[in-house]
This record gives structure tokens, sequence and C-alpha cells, in this order.
């Protein structure tokens, strides 16, 4: 494999992140659960981890910003001008959690909430482009749970000009969405999250078992808050790993 060599389009998930409050037993998990790697980047971007799979950057783990933060993966999308990304956002129903800042010799980024409350961040690449990992390890889906998802959609669309199209077999409100014709990634309603579950990405991680996955997760000291399921694209499983951060893993989706 070989690192991405140029930006990803505006709008394409790119990269994703978690901030917890013990970087250290983050990694010993995710290396036990996911088979990653590590590679810091020094007390300069304060020990942020890059977490590599097969060699390539798949994800980074980074210290909690302050005590009150919440444990949480976050999904980052391109874009080619984070200020004039940040300004449509608000301009649409967003809000802006951190205004554009450099990551010098990076890129440039800022957090926000969608027009329904869920978190994302924004990137503009500069050294950095994203992931580069493909498969077992890597990111391979990331879907928005939203009470209003067409809503939701309307946003998106207006602030990353996204495209959207009916999957048969989910649920009447979920779609995917596109830039071209690929499919990017999910937008659809809260999907039987618990009672006040506040809108959310789900990040889901490739996986070569998911069962296996799951029990390696559970003997690290997460926990498993329903039973994986068998679906046209993969067995998947939700994790919650021992300080509080979700997420999916999927196995490979079923031979014909």
């Amino acid at each position: 494999m070989t690192a991405r060599d140029k930006p990803w389009p505006t709008g394409a998930p790119c990269w994703v992140d978690l901030a917890v409050a013990d970087v250290a037993a983050a990694k010993e998990f995710y290396g036990a659960v996911l088979g990653w790697s590590f590679s810091g980047t020094g007390e300069e971007y304060g020990n942020y981890q890059m977490c590599q799979a097969d060699g390539q950057n798949a994800a980074g783990i980074g210290p909690l910003q302050n005590e009150d933060q919440p444990a949480v993966w976050m999904l980052y999308l391109s874009s080619d001008d984070a200020d004039r990304t940040a300004i449509a956002i608000g301009e649409h129903g967003g809000t802006i959690l951190a205004e554009p800042f450099d990551v010098p010799g990076n890129g440039r980024m800022c957090i926000a909430l969608d027009s329904q409350g869920a978190a994302f961040g924004v990137w503009q690449a500069g050294g950095m482009n994203g992931f580069d990992a493909r498969g077992t390890g890597s990111l391979v889906w990331t879907d928005a749970r939203e009470p209003d998802a067409e809503d939701a959609r309307r946003f998106y669309a207006a602030v990353f000009g996204m495209s959207y199209q009916p999957v048969p077999g989910t649920p009447p409100d979920y779609t995917t969405f596109h830039l071209d014709d690929e499919p990017l990634g999910g937008i659809g309603g809260m999907m039987g999250s618990p009672q006040g579950t506040p809108p959310h990405w789900v990040i889901y991680f490739g996986v070569p078992d998911t069962d296996a996955a799951l029990a390696t997760a559970v003997g690290a000291g997460a926990t498993i808050p329903a039973a994986p399921h068998d679906t046209p694209f993969g067995r998947m499983g939700f994790i919650t790993d021992p300080q509080g951060a979700s997420f999916m893993v999927v196995g490979p989706a079923p031979t014909a």
C-alpha cells in the first residue's frame, strides 16, 4: 500500500480520531481489538497517536482537551477551504464548536454540530491528507443517526454537496450519501438508539472476524450493548470501549 498523495474530495469522510482520558490504555485496547500499531507525533502535537493498520494511517488517538469532554469517536469530512465551510455550516443551521485553526504542517480544521446536533470535524488537508488504510483495521463505513434525517440530509447537501440514494432492506428514512456515484456513508434516523441518545455519527471498522473481535474487546474490558447481527454487508457488532467510546466492527460480507 502507498500513502494517499492528494486530499480527499470535499465532503468525503477523510479521518477519524478518538479523545480519551488515558491514551496508553486506549492504545492497548485498540491494538488488541483492531490490530493497530502506533506512531506518536511528539509533545508539539500533544502526543497525539497515529493508529496504523498494515503500516498505513487509519485513525488517531489523543488526550481529552478538558475533563468534562466525553470519550467519543469523531468523524472528519474533507474540505478545500475550512473557513468557507465553517461559514456555510452556520448559514445552514449548524453550530461551530471550535473555529477554524491550523495544525502546523498538517492542515486546518474546525469542529461543528450539524443542524440536528451531531458532532463532526472538518479537515482541510495540508501535509496530511487523511487515512490511507483499507480493509481490516480501517474505516469501512460511517453513518449519522439523526432525529430528523431529512433535515440532516438538507444540511449536508447544502454544506458539502451530498446527494442521496435509498437502500433496500433498511429503514425507510435511511439513505446512503454520495458525492459522485460511490456511496460514502449513510444518514438515517436514530435506528433503535436508547432513549435520550443524542444525534451522532457511528464509526465502522473492518475486522476479519466480528465475533472474535467482540470476544477480544470484552476480555479487554469493553461492553457489548447489543448482540451482533448479520447483514448483506457483513456481520456487525457494537462495542463500547473501557473509556466509554462506542464504535462498530464489521466482518467480511457473505459470499453469494
